[in-house]
């Protein structure tokens, strides 16, 4: 079978899976796996906080060192689909379906060009979940796995959806959770407490903490677009109605910082507010914004495969939590242009272009 109908063929299959982060992502794993005959498999299982079980899956075939190739199984939820999400459905040369471009076809691609290499290459397969949310497969590959270990990674390349432009560095995020309680009554009554009430005072200094951020040029870094950092908030009143009283409404940040900046400032900026309006603060920290050098050889050799200069990206992949086993260098076929759209797809003939690209930089090494 040719390389470009394995890739799409793996792929829609993949797409047809519905593994939305709120839902177990082992079967596809096990479809994954079943790709990978003459590969040691180490299955690093795991449950989530919402109980729902889990597997990170890391593969190798041949000797010590080489390059890793990474992607995740998880999808957005499918919020605005108006055609089945899991339909795999290749028209005119494009896969349509949720998780097609984010990032299930590059996986499809990641597995063909392993799989295709000479059994003598040594190659990884770093194959995560929960990237969506908390990057807990990433997190578990770090800390538990004895076969990405051994193998002695020279690199890792996350296979995000980059139309092929090699990524040297992206931000990283912090997530906050703020939480105001108040007594919930009917609201004419005068009896109780509008959890509101609590929360606007936090939420006007974090209004404050967006301006600054966009505002003050020492917060600014000029190695990416935009230069300032991400601070954006999302509300939660959790279905009360507006003859109620809230008794509860939380309110979720997401920071994003790149490596010249500093979160301590911003971070105790948000507990400080947190403490002075009296509400519940819980914070998640992704490990640090991955940010190698043009001159790291990873980057190099990525650039003279691509024929295109490294850049920076303001949003992040698991290389914030994969760089511990090694460098990462973010390189992958198609664009973000429809990821988490009800409109998600991915050209077949670009996955598979990807294919030789990586068999490449998987033979060469750095």
């Amino acid at each position: 079978m040719k390389d470009s109908d394995a890739v799409a063929g793996l792929a829609a299959e993949l797409v047809r899976i519905d593994s939305r982060s709120s839902l177990s992502n082992i079967p596809v794993a096990d479809r994954l796996e079943a790709e990978l005959a003459g590969f040691a498999i180490e299955r690093l299982d795991y449950t989530d906080p919402g109980g729902v079980q889990k597997r990170a899956l890391v593969a190798h075939r041949g000797g010590p060192g080489g390059l890793a190739l990474s992607g995740h199984m998880d999808t957005v939820p499918d919020t605005g689909w108006t055609e089945d999400p899991w339909s795999g459905r290749i028209a005119d040369g494009v896969l349509h379906g949720l998780g097609s471009v984010d990032m299930k076809g590059q996986v499809a691609a990641a597995v063909i060009a392993a799989r295709g290499l000479p059994v003598e290459v040594p190659v990884t397969l770093l194959i995560t979940t929960d990237e969506e949310t908390t990057k807990e497969g990433a997190r578990s590959i770090v800390a538990r796995s004895v076969l990405a270990r051994q193998a002695q990674l020279a690199g890792i390349i996350v296979v995000e959806p980059t139309g092929l432009v090699p990524i040297r560095g992206h931000r990283s995020s912090i997530n906050f959770v703020a939480v105001a309680e108040g007594v919930q009554a009917h609201s004419s009554m005068g009896v109780g407490r509008n959890a509101n009430w609590a929360l606007i005072p936090f939420l006007a200094e974090m209004k404050g903490i967006h301006e600054r951020l966009r505002d003050d040029p020492s917060l600014h870094d000029a190695g990416y677009d935009p230069v300032f950092s991400d601070f954006n908030i999302a509300l939660d009143n959790h279905g009360a109605a507006v003859n109620v009283t809230v008794p509860v409404a939380t309110a979720r940040i997401k920071f994003r910082y790149s490596r010249a900046i500093d979160p301590t400032p911003i971070i105790a900026a948000v507990h400080a507010a947190a403490a002075r309006a009296g509400v519940t603060l819980t914070e998640a920290r992704e490990g640090p914004p991955p940010d190698l050098p043009a001159t790291h050889p990873l980057i190099r050799a990525a650039g003279a495969a691509t024929g295109l200069a490294a850049t920076t990206v303001p949003f992040g992949t698991d290389a914030s939590e994969l760089s511990p086993l090694a460098p990462c260098v973010i390189l992958g076929p198609g664009t973000t242009a429809t990821a988490h759209t009800p409109r998600e797809h991915v050209v077949l003939a670009e996955l598979a272009a990807a294919v030789p690209l990586l068999r490449q930089l998987l033979t060469t090494g750095v």
